[in-house]
């Protein structure tokens, strides 16, 4: 975009491009999202940044009214399948914090030195100020809805040091953490939840989400022990366990969308309210991530609507579900296994080979078996054969992989075909351009492809639904 273009977008607060880019104001030193309802700055005090931790890097703060290091995450990295691309969504994951920049590297293919000039040229920002920024999100949000010590919240947030924690937080925000803290409960009138409600978390996203296809997606595939969801359709609530780096944990996320705040502009899109369970904190940025990746919240349904809607075919089935997403997966190999061999051999494997969690919760009772395992446990067969290529690398499925090269290596797994191979590419990876195999799709449908057919399945479903 022009920086015109982007001015235009400030100036009528349109929340399509929330997390696309971000403005900032030299009179004030204040960043914000693009639908910020503060009164809008003169364009020559205007500056654009593509990312919060750019901004934040010029030394700019983050605004308190909009919030902009909430915001949903840019759609490019979605699509995107080149090595800025891939080094996004490791870094959401959480991988510098655990790894740093020379295991960022490693896992791309990459020296550091290339990795770090990559970042800079396309996003203003190199890696470690990247993970900076992540790093005080996810602290700023423990800090807001935990009572957790503020030493514990600094370590679990990925930080190496007290210090280093509140010069980044004054920094970042302008504030102390125990401000942050205070301002949080005087705004809210009470304390945080109790620590048996968890982690309360707004999941945002931008523009229309159509949950409810999601949710019977998932209440359709939910293997009991590692999933389940109750209430009534548009107020269900799906949970689940997770494997994380550092323990487990539960996820909670209910199927009603949030309202978007009054006067934030065009199109601002809403969140799907969650709630986390933690063996351990540090696992909350990689957690939170997941989730997204799950609901495909960070999508741009205006991008995939307007390519899709132009289509004859396509054209009713968008307009009647305007912003339907492809969900994707909260553990790719997982997801994997369960794409091979369906729901009801999947529960049975999770019965003989699943680890079981140390306190149940509900029907929550058990960790999906990890490959390893299943490697060990099922020698022969697909099963076997794609177990040990996830547990030996053969086969990548973390945010990083390059979706081709694992494409074909799962294609040379005998006994996996490629209709299996598709849906990994689409739900493990979350490539949002898959067709289906053998089928001739219009070249109008790319990049949205995987969008295409979960309208064209949407459709079918609701055509059999008694």
């Amino acid at each position: 975009m022009e920086e015109d273009t982007r001015y235009e977008a400030v100036r009528s607060r349109d929340g399509r491009f929330d997390g696309e880019f971000f403005f900032a104001v030299d009179t004030t030193g204040i960043y914000c999202r693009p639908s910020c309802p503060a009164v809008t700055p003169k364009r020559h005090h205007v500056r654009f940044y593509p990312t919060a931790a750019a901004a934040q890097g010029a030394g700019f703060r983050a605004c308190r009214r909009c919030r902009p290091d909430a915001v949903p995450g840019s759609a490019d990295w979605n699509v995107r399948a080149d090595a800025v691309g891939r080094a996004m969504r490791l870094i959401g994951d959480g991988v510098i914090d655990r790894e740093g920049v020379a295991g960022l590297a490693a896992r791309l293919g990459y020296s550091e030195r290339q990795v770090r000039r990559q970042l800079i040229a396309e996003l203003g920002a190199g890696p470690v100020a990247l993970a900076r920024a992540q790093r005080a999100h996810s602290a700023r949000v423990l800090l807001q809805t935990t009572d957790l010590p503020v030493t514990q919240i600094a370590f679990a947030s990925g930080f190496a040091s007290v210090r280093q924690f509140n010069d980044t937080m004054r920094s970042v925000y302008a504030a102390t953490p125990s401000e942050l803290r205070a301002t949080a409960r005087r705004a809210r009138g009470r304390r945080p939840a109790a620590p048996t409600a968890g982690i309360p978390l707004r999941l945002a996203h931008r523009g229309p989400y159509q949950a409810g296809p999601v949710f019977d997606l998932l209440e359709r595939e939910a293997v009991p022990g590692v999933e389940e969801i109750g209430g009534t359709p548009g107020r269900r609530t799906y949970r689940r366990t997770l494997r994380l780096p550092h323990g487990t944990g539960t996820a909670a996320v209910d199927e009603r969308s949030g309202a978007p705040r009054a006067g934030s502009g065009a199109h601002p899109g809403g969140w799907l309210e969650a709630r986390l369970h933690l063996t351990d904190p540090r696992d909350l940025t990689t957690a939170v991530q997941r989730l997204r990746r799950l609901f495909d919240l960070d999508a741009d349904p205006y991008a995939v609507d307007e390519r899709l809607g132009a289509d004859p075919r396509l054209a009713p089935l968008v307009a009647a579900r305007p912003g339907l997403r492809s969900p994707g997966s909260a553990d790719p190999p997982e997801t994997a296994v369960r794409a091979l061999v369906g729901p009801a051999a999947a529960a049975e494997l999770v019965r003989r080979y699943g680890k079981a969690l140390d306190a149940p919760t509900g029907t929550l009772t058990h960790l999906f078996p990890e490959p390893a395992v299943l490697a060990e446990a099922e020698r022969d067969g697909p099963l076997g054969v794609l177990a040990a290529a996830l547990a030996d690398g053969t086969v990548r499925l973390d945010p990083g992989a390059d979706r081709d090269d694992t494409h074909r290596a799962l294609l040379a797994l005998p006994g996996l075909g490629p209709a299996v191979a598709a849906a990994i590419r689409t739900r493990a990876l979350g490539d949002p351009d898959v067709a289906p195999p053998g089928a001739d799709t219009p070249e109008s449908w790319r990049p949205w492809r995987s969008y295409a057919l979960r309208h064209l399945r949407a459709a079918e479903e609701l055509e059999t639904t008694p």
